[in-house]
């Protein structure tokens, strides 16, 4: 039993429009702009459309998630029953466990639109990491998890302005009443990078690391045992061991990917409630 071993590259996804080439005797890879090199409609109105895959793969993502909440609620019935029951429990998933269990029936419900926003953005935006033929995450670069940090970072920010005035929230966040006077300076600027840089910096980080990781460790254990099969031997008890583990991690895969869309939309919901509550510091 024989076969060709592709030893995976991570080039194409992670790095579009570049050609990576190693010259003969090199110590290093030369990286170049390659012209039209794994983008999608990169000929049409001269490339201003182009697009890699896994951009492709988020709007893919992004356009099943509109329909399946358009076709669930399109005929609303007081008796849910099928799709519209899937969407149902979906949505009363986040209202009850994250908005209404953080903030509270009231506050949850003028947030909502926010925090549904962001659970199921990250929850189908990290699916396709299991999914085959697409078998990565949009989430495990940055621009996603970035873009939905920045998100809930001007959300929670208006969230306390609106209540307290811009500047009432500003000093509310950042100085702790009672502390003597000499620690005020380090502490200002311990609460203000604490608040205002870390927050939306380890939401993008925690969401992005943990995606990646995922994805590398499937690359590596799908390809030893294409390796272990093709390569050594199709018989061979350690291509049955990674292919074990592998199917193992991917089971598990499916956790981290439903944590990470509840861990991101929770924390959100934290950050807005603080904010609400920011002159209780």
């Amino acid at each position: 039993m024989k076969g060709e071993f592709h030893s995976p590259n991570l080039d194409h996804e992670f790095f579009p429009g570049y050609v990576c080439h190693e010259p003969a005797g090199a110590e290093s890879y030369h990286c170049s702009t390659g012209d039209h090199v794994n983008l999608f409609f990169s000929q049409f109105a001269d490339g201003i459309f182009a697009i890699d895959r896994l951009m492709f793969v988020r709007i893919l993502m992004t356009i099943l998630l509109v329909l399946f909440f358009i076709f669930a609620m399109r005929k609303p019935q007081i008796v849910p029953k099928g799709l519209q029951n899937v969407g149902e429990l979906c949505i009363d998933f986040v209202r009850i466990h994250i908005a209404e269990e953080i903030l509270g029936k009231k506050e949850a419900r003028r947030f909502m639109p926010v925090i549904a926003t962001i659970f199921f953005l990250v929850l189908v935006g990290n699916l396709p990491s299991v999914i085959p033929m697409l078998n990565v995450s949009p989430n495990a670069r940055v621009g996603m998890p970035l873009t939905l940090a920045i998100l809930s970072y001007v959300v929670f920010i208006y969230a306390g302005a609106k209540k307290h005035g811009f500047f009432r929230f500003m000093k509310a966040s950042v100085v702790i009443p009672g502390l003597p006077i000499l620690l005020y300076p380090l502490v200002i600027v311990i609460e203000f990078f604490s608040t205002f840089v870390l927050r939306p910096v380890t939401l993008t980080i925690r969401l992005m690391a943990n995606m990646l990781a995922g994805h590398l460790i499937l690359v590596l254990l799908f390809a030893a045992t294409n390796f272990f099969v093709w390569q050594l031997n199709a018989w061979t008890v350690l291509g049955g061991f990674t292919l074990v583990a592998a199917t193992a991690f991917t089971l598990f895969e499916l956790l981290v990917i439903f944590l990470q869309a509840y861990i991101f939309a929770l924390l959100s919901a934290v950050y807005i409630e603080l904010s609400l509550h920011a002159d209780e510091h």
